[in-house]
């Protein structure tokens, strides 16, 4: 009698599985996405088999499987309408045959829909399974998918290559475009992993695979599958049991964003699992917990209270303190006839038209009945970026109109701030300072997958004069296993980055950051800074930054010049013998409908020569996603285990979280493996990051906050 296999330890949860859930209860159930039926891959698909279909655009998925010793972590995030991408997390017990039996393997997929369903054609999608890995999953695939009975009914079916070809494999139908497709070539040694292999791509033996999903009702999706996947290595040393190309399985939508999964994997392997998805675009608060704003006063009721027009110091103090209860800074006011002028500084909300709006609003309410005109500059970090002025008749006129908020940009002067006013006395200096709690993590060591400090973290920022700071950040930890680390760096570049471990094992407080920054205008549409300090973790050194950036456009172009010496790992503030300069002249472009894109091409930490691209979907709300990858001139062999530099950011708002105002947020990059090529220094206050957020064009995107 055939016996069904359970998952080991059925099922486990990884730390990276575990990542995954706290992704879940950190978004909570209110900003949902829902499923479209994602496999154990955490693909568009069936159980196994993928299927041509995609996710809503810009949705992200977490899927967690456990099956039969595997253990599948994957990432999905659907880039465009059609293209989805995948990073997948994966451990395989008892995989080798060697001491360290277990496999601990990191993937990328690609899954493109290049033509949606209509109703005589089915939907075609080609897709690219651990084509940036070990290639352990690796498989091409095209499939079709239509639907019946109003889409309750799915049929899928298609033709895979690799893995996907691996049962009941035939002969490769592209062999007549040439020999080449013959056959398939396999890894050589570990330093091949982490190569896009373009001689492995739909080569070698194909197979045709195919299945249905019925949905049920709203919450029950069955699904069975025609697997072309042999499972051969499972088999062969994991015990893995396959007796047949069937697979059943089943899904229900436990909420909108969770689904659990339950299958039979070649008629004898039980898989569990669970997905999570979420919609960037929808906040857990998506009409914000900020106060409300107090209504304009009517022109007339101002006149009424009486107050002098030239009398700035009295109108400097009730604006002050109004902008005070919204959160915002006044760093300089000045009247000019039936003109006022402020310098404002926002340390509350993320959107800076959110700011704009307040504060203009705050000046119709404090200044005389006989100003006309409101010229709000904004700063960063005290630094002038933009100049927006307003007149006083158009707010009262917009404030309940239904198009008020695009009136009010179209009314709107907004400009380039080359200078700002002086500072009003007692602005400057000042000091902020913060005391939080911290987590930092260190993913996928194969010694323990998930590591992590969590503690207390001390920040000071003391403003001495506009753009000139000094900031300083120390961490106390308070239990965590960063220190654990046993693992030695086989790194023939200079350990930039491969040593890392090592700085975590210091007790006590850490100096983490001890940075002096000048940020500077040297002239229209320019942006300079200046930096000195330990800037990091791992190095300190001396920095300077250009970039220009003109108001409105999408392009900005800067440069960055740095001379650097590493810290010593074992003394909290020495330095050690190791000194580089590096730099990099930089593109930046905002390709619309939240896509942004970033070319670095410089010196790195190393000495190595080269440049980084990244790819980035950034929502309107702060919602960030991204893909990067660079290539110097360390050869991949040279550069060890995952051949070059490459990995995923995400960056939540905290405001997306609690709908209270805050331009905190919380960041995480993921990297298949940290090795020393192609590392930069992590130095805070870059420009661009600075200055995008009250750009025109930046402004104009989020111009619907202004009168939040």
């Amino acid at each position: 009698m055939a016996r069904l296999r359970f998952p080991a330890a059925a099922p486990t949860l990884t730390g990276f599985a575990l990542t995954g859930l706290a992704l879940a209860a950190l978004t909570g159930f209110s900003a949902p996405a829902r499923a479209e039926g994602l496999s154990s891959y955490g693909t568009p698909g069936l159980i196994d088999m993928p299927a041509a279909t995609a996710a809503p655009d810009g949705t992200l998925a977490w899927t967690s499987s456990f099956l039969g010793g595997h253990t599948r972590n994957t990432l999905q995030f659907q880039i465009t309408p059609r293209l989805s991408g995948v990073f997948r997390y994966s451990i395989l017990r008892g995989y080798f045959d060697t001491p360290e039996a277990d496999l601990y393997d990191r993937s990328f997929d690609l899954h493109y829909v290049f033509r949606t369903e209509s109703p005589r054609f089915p939907a075609l999608a080609v897709g690219l399974r651990d084509f940036g890995g070990t290639g352990v999953f690796g498989a091409e695939y095209l499939v079709a998918t239509k639907r019946f009975l109003d889409t309750r009914l799915a049929l899928s079916g298609g033709i895979g290559w690799g893995r996907l070809g691996s049962y009941h494999g035939f002969r490769n139908p592209l062999a007549g475009l040439g020999d080449r497709f013959e056959t398939r070539p396999g890894l050589t040694s570990l330093s091949e992993t982490g190569r896009v292999s373009f001689n492995r791509f739909f080569r070698g033996e194909a197979a045709l695979f195919g299945g249905l999903s019925y949905q049920v009702n709203d919450r029950l999706r069955l699904a069975v599958e025609y697997s072309s996947d042999a499972y051969r290595r499972e088999v062969a040393s994991m015990g893995f049991a396959h007796r047949s190309p069937v697979n059943l399985g089943l899904s229900y939508q436990a909420s909108e964003a969770l689904t659990l999964t339950a299958a039979v994997i070649g008629g004898a392997q039980l898989g569990l699992g669970f997905s999570y998805q979420l919609d960037p675009r929808a906040p857990r608060a998506p009409g914000g917990r900020e106060g409300a704003v107090p209504p304009l006063l009517p022109r007339a009721e101002i006149a009424a209270l009486g107050w002098p027009e030239k009398d700035t110091d009295a109108s400097r103090s009730r604006l002050a303190s109004a902008l005070a209860q919204e959160g915002l800074r006044l760093e300089s006011y000045a009247e000019d006839g039936p003109r006022a002028r402020i310098v404002l500084a926002n340390p509350r909300y993320r959107a800076a038209p959110q700011a704009l709006g307040r504060a203009a609003r705050a000046m119709a309410n404090s200044l005389p009945a006989g100003i006309e005109r409101f010229e709000i500059t904004l700063t960063a970090q005290g630094m002038p970026t933009t100049r927006a002025s307003f007149r006083r008749a158009d707010l009262q006129q917009l404030e309940h109109a239904w198009d008020g908020s695009w009136q009010s940009f179209a009314r709107a002067d907004i400009t380039d701030a080359p200078a700002r006013l002086a500072p009003d006395p007692g602005v400057y200096p000042a000091l902020d300072w913060s005391l939080l709690p911290y987590l930092r993590t260190a993913l996928f060591d194969p010694d323990s997958p998930l590591r992590a400090d969590l503690g207390l973290a001390a920040s000071a920022s003391y403003r001495l004069a506009p753009g000139l700071s000094v900031e300083t950040l120390i961490r106390q930890k308070a239990f965590g296993t960063l220190d654990q680390s046993s693992r030695i760096s086989n790194s023939i570049q200079h350990h930039v980055r491969s040593d890392a471990p090592l700085y975590d094992k210091l007790s006590g407080p850490q100096l983490v950051q001890l940075s002096a920054d000048y940020l500077v205008r040297p002239g229209g549409d320019l942006y300079g800074r200046v930096s000195a300090g330990y800037f990091e973790q791992m190095f300190a050194g001396v920095s300077g930054e250009i970039l220009w950036y003109p108001q409105g456009s999408r392009l900005a172009l800067g440069a960055e010049l740095n001379h650097l010496a590493q810290r010593d790992p074992a003394a909290r503030l020495g330095l050690s013998d190791y000194h580089v300069t590096t730099g990099h002249a930089s593109a930046y472009y905002d390709f619309g409908d939240s896509y942004r894109g970033q070319l670095d091409l410089g010196r790195y930490l190393a000495g190595d020569w080269g440049g980084t691209l990244t790819l980035a979907r950034e929502f309107d709300n702060g919602f960030r996603v991204a893909a990067f990858f660079t290539l110097t001139d360390i050869s991949f062999d040279d550069f060890g285990e995952g051949s070059f530099d490459k990995g995923i950011s995400l960056t939540i708002p905290l405001d997306w979280l609690t709908g209270e105002p805050s331009r905190r947020g919380f960041a995480q990059t993921i990297r298949p493996i940290q090795r020393d090529g192609g590392a930069r220094v992590a130095i805070a206050h870059r420009l661009y990051d600075e200055v995008r957020g009250t750009n025109a064009q930046t402004l104009s995107d989020q111009w619907g906050k202004f009168w939040r």
